[in-house]
C-alpha cells in the first residue's frame, strides 16, 4: 500500500482528511470517467463509498464486468483509501492493481471495463456522532467510536434487523447486547448462536428446532432458538460461517417471520429481532459466492462496522481504567497499569486481538504480578515484533508498518531539532511529517 507522496502526487494531507479527532471529513466526489455511465458523477455526504453493479451500492455501474460490491472508497483523518472486495476482475489505482491503496487528487480507479475518477471537494461532510462514551460493555471517546455509539443509539431505537461487522475481538457480542438492553425488547430472552461452532448437520435444528423422530436420535420435540427468543433478540453470531443450503431457510423466516421445526408440516409464527453478527465483510462473501445477496440485503438493514482497536489509540487509556476496576487490581497496580510510560506502550502495539487482547493482556500482567515498574512492553509494540502470520497480508504488512513508522520518527526526532529539520534529514515532505506524528501520538 503506497503514500501517495510515494506514488509523486500531493500528500495525504492535500487530498483532505481532516485533522485526527475531527468530527467532520472532506467531502469527495467520483465522476465515471469510462464505461457504459461515464459522465455520471456520485457526491458523499459522509465518509465512505462503494462501488459495484448492485443498486444497493452508492455509486451503481451498469457494468458486466463491475462486480456486484466491487470496491469502498473511504476517507478519514489519514487521507483517502480504496479497497477491493474480491471483486472478479479486481481493481487497479492509476495502473496498478490493489488489494487496498491509498488515493490521491485525480486518481484513476479503474473496474472491470469502467473507471472512475477520485476528487475531493472544498466542503466537508459532518459525521453523525453520539455524545456519549460508553454503550453497554463498549467504552470509547474517538470519533470512530463515537459514530459507532449514533448508530447504536438509532438501531435500539428501532425493531429492524442488523448486520454488526468487525475482527475478533472488536465487541460484536457486547455490541448486540447493548442494542437490546437499550431497545423496546430489553426484558424478553437474548439467545445467542453460535453459527460457526455448532456441526452444520444439527444447526438447522438447533435454529428452528424439530419434532419427536425427524431423524435419530431426535426421541422427544425440542425448541429452536427463534421460539426460545420470541419476543427478544436473536443473535446470529459469526453468520458468514451459515452454511449455504441453510441460508435460503433463514432467508424465508426474515422475510415471512415464521419457522418450520424439522419434521414438521406446520409453521410457527414468530416474534423476534435478528443481530447477526461477522468477523468477515459479507460483500466478500457474496462476491465470491459463498453466501446469498438476497440475505446479505435483508441483514443489513442497519450495517454497523466496528473498528479495530489499532486505529483508535486514543480509547485505551479509557480502556485501561474500566478493565483495571473490572479486574480489581490493588491501587498500586493499577496506578503502574495506568502510567503514562505503560500506556504510551499500550498504544503503539498493534493488538490484532482488539480489545479482547488488551484485557486478557491485563490481567495476565495482575495473575503473574508482572507489571513492571516502568514502561511494560505489549505486545508486538516493538519495531522488531514478529510479523502476524496468521493475520490476512494487508493486517500484517499495516501492522509491521505502523511499528517500524512510530521507531522511525521517534529516533528522528530525537536526532533534529524541530520539524522542518527532521522532514529535510528523513527527505519527506513536512506535512507528511506531521501527519506521522498525529498518527502515533509522537507530537
Amino acid at each position: 500500500m503506497k503514500d501517495p507522496v510515494e506514488q509523486g502526487g500531493p500528500t495525504t494531507e492535500a487530498v483532505g482528511a481532516m485533522a485526527r479527532g475531527s468530527e467532520s471529513v472532506r467531502r469527495f466526489r467520483l465522476v465515471v470517467a469510462e464505461g457504459p455511465q461515464v459522465g455520471r458523477t456520485w457526491d458523499s455526504t459522509g465518509d465512505r463509498a462503494t462501488i459495484g453493479s448492485h443498486e444497493s451500492n452508492d455509486l451503481v455501474l451498469d457494468d458486466r464486468t463491475v462486480s456486484r460490491f466491487h470496491c469502498e472508497i473511504w476517507i478519514d483523518w489519514e487521507g483517502a483509501h480504496v479497497r477491493d472486495l474480491d471483486s472478479r476482475n479486481g481493481t487497479t489505482v492509476d495502473g496498478l492493481r490493489i488489494k487496498e491503496a491509498w488515493l490521491r487528487e485525480g486518481s484513476l480507479v479503474r473496474l472491470g471495463k469502467s473507471s472512475v475518477r477520485f476528487a475531493v471537494a472544498n466542503e466537508i461532510n459532518r459525521l453523525p456522532l453520539s455524545s456519549r462514551t460508553d454503550f453497554g460493555s463498549l467504552c470509547g471517546s474517538s470519533v470512530a467510536m463515537r459514530v459507532v455509539f449514533a448508530q447504536l443509539e438509532r438501531a435500539a431505537a428501532t425493531d429492524s434487523t442488523v448486520l454488526i461487522e468487525g475482527e475478533t475481538g472488536t465487541g460484536k457480542e457486547g455490541a448486540a447486547r447493548a442494542i437490546h438492553d437499550a431497545g423496546a425488547r430489553s426484558k424478553a430472552p437474548f439467545i445467542i448462536v453460535d453459527c460457526g461452532a455448532v456441526p452444520a448437520n444439527i444447526l438447522e435444528s438447533e435454529l428452528f428446532g424439530h419434532e419427536r423422530g425427524a431423524f435419530t436420535g431426535a426421541v422427544s420435540r425440542r425448541i429452536g432458538a427463534f421460539e426460545a427468543a420470541a419476543g427478544g433478540t436473536l443473535v446470529l453470531d459469526e453468520i458468514g460461517e451459515l452454511p449455504l443450503e441453510l441460508q435460503p431457510k433463514l432467508l424465508r423466516v426474515l422475510e415471512q417471520r415464521h419457522i418450520r421445526r424439522v419434521g414438521a408440516n406446520e409453521h410457527t409464527s414468530v416474534d423476534v429481532r435478528v443481530i447477526a453478527a461477522t468477523n468477515r465483510d459479507l460483500r466478500n462473501e457474496v462476491n465470491a459466492g459463498r453466501f446469498r445477496s438476497d440475505l446479505y440485503f435483508r441483514l443489513a438493514v442497519l450495517r454497523i462496522a466496528l473498528p479495530p482497536l489499532r486505529t483508535r489509540p486514543d480509547d485505551i487509556p479509557l480502556l485501561v481504567e474500566r478493565f483495571v476496576k473490572q479486574l480489581q487490581a490493588d491501587s498500586e497496580q493499577a496506578g503502574r497499569l495506568q502510567a503514562p510510560e505503560m500506556i504510551a506502550t499500550l498504544q503503539r502495539a498493534s493488538w490484532p486481538g482488539n480489545v479482547r487482547e488488551l484485557r486478557n493482556y491485563l490481567e495476565r500482567c495482575l495473575v503473574f504480578d508482572e507489571v513492571p515498574a516502568e514502561a511494560a512492553t505489549a505486545p508486538d509494540a516493538a519495531p522488531s515484533a514478529a510479523i502476524e502470520f496468521d493475520a490476512p497480508f494487508v493486517e500484517a504488512r499495516r501492522s509491521a508498518l505502523a511499528s517500524f513508522e512510530r521507531a522511525y520518527v521517534q529516533e528522528l526526532m530525537k536526532r533534529h531539532q524541530g520539524v522542518s529539520a527532521a522532514a529535510r534529514a528523513a527527505d519527506i515532505d513536512r506535512n507528511y511529517l506531521y501527519r506521522l506524528l498525529n498518527r502515533h501520538g509522537l507530537r
